[in-house]
């Protein structure tokens, strides 16, 4: 979290429940067939279960990004819409440093949150980002909680994004990740997903499995095929994109939203937002135009 003020976007200009529900459609129609929920937090908003509900009809697998505070109040809701897999941000398994980063004293909760996820039958990530000065103390306890839990860990390598005090040197990339763990534990790698944006390995005998996110130091955009719709409906083809495309003043306005999003896909830049050279070290943070992360939600 930051530390300075947070600006909160009037209500009348996110995207109400049936203009989410509409334009979900356009791109379930238009051939999209996962739907993920993120933020920001989704589970803050107080429309998500009419949301959740809507969405549960269309034809896609349903899923969702969380902190993990408020899974417990809406877990039923969750299985009820067809939700199998959640991922959970969780940068630290360290109660005071996971306070320091959020700016909460919620670890205990977000790791009941998990276990309860857990239990009734989730398929859980746990998503990372690879701080340095905080992952190198973590990481070896992170790959542990795979030994007897069915856990997902993915490390994301630290991004810049306006406003989180990106340098380079506060990268730890996935080669030197995987190094230090190789040399604690025997590890195999796992074959990924078409389309999968993090490397999976796992110990052998572990129940779970890690996995790295490369998008620093391994680009992977050739082969991604993600789009957001942020909070205020506005389309990005990339996350590190400042272009974006307007779909909900389209479609208040009785406009053609089918062709803005082809046009949107067919505008995407070959790597990384065409706003940095794909070696992350040449990379200047001030010079990225973005939103911040808390404020593109999706």
């Amino acid at each position: 979290m930051p530390n300075e003020e947070i600006e909160v976007m009037p209500h009348s200009h996110l995207m109400q429940t049936g203009e989410i529900e509409a334009l979900a459609k356009t791109f379930v129609g238009l051939g999209v067939k996962k739907i993920r929920l993120t933020g920001g937090e989704p589970l803050v908003r107080k429309e998500f279960p009419d949301i959740l509900h809507r969405l549960s009809k269309l034809p896609v697998e349903l899923t969702m990004t969380t902190n993990g505070i408020l899974v417990h109040k809406h877990i039923e809701l969750m299985k009820t819409a067809g939700m199998r897999s959640i991922n959970v941000s969780l940068d630290s398994l360290n109660r005071e440093t996971f306070h320091n980063l959020t700016k909460r004293d919620q670890f205990q909760k977000v790791w009941d949150n998990i276990l309860l996820l857990l239990d009734q039958g989730f398929r859980v990530k746990i998503n990372a980002v690879a701080l340095a000065g905080i992952i190198e103390e973590e990481i070896l306890d992170f790959v542990r909680i795979t030994e007897k839990l069915p856990l997902h860990v993915r490390f994301i390598e630290f991004m810049p994004f306006q406003g989180n005090h990106w340098k380079s040197e506060k990268v730890i990339t996935a080669k030197q990740m995987l190094e230090f763990v190789s040399s604690n534990f025997p590890i195999v790698k796992l074959q990924d997903e078409k389309h999968a944006t993090a490397k999976k390995y796992q110990v052998p005998g572990f129940l779970g499995t890690f996995a790295f996110i490369t998008t620093m130091s391994e680009h992977f955009c050739g082969d991604c095929n993600r789009m957001r719709l942020t909070a205020d409906g506005k389309m990005k083809n990339c996350l590190f994109g400042k272009e974006e495309m307007d779909l909900l003043g389209a479609l208040r306005k009785g406009q053609d939203v089918e062709s803005l999003i082809m046009e949107s896909v067919k505008r995407k830049h070959a790597m990384l937002g065409g706003q940095f050279s794909p070696d992350y070290l040449k990379a200047k943070a001030d010079e990225i135009e973005n939103r911040s992360m808390i404020k593109i939600g999706g």
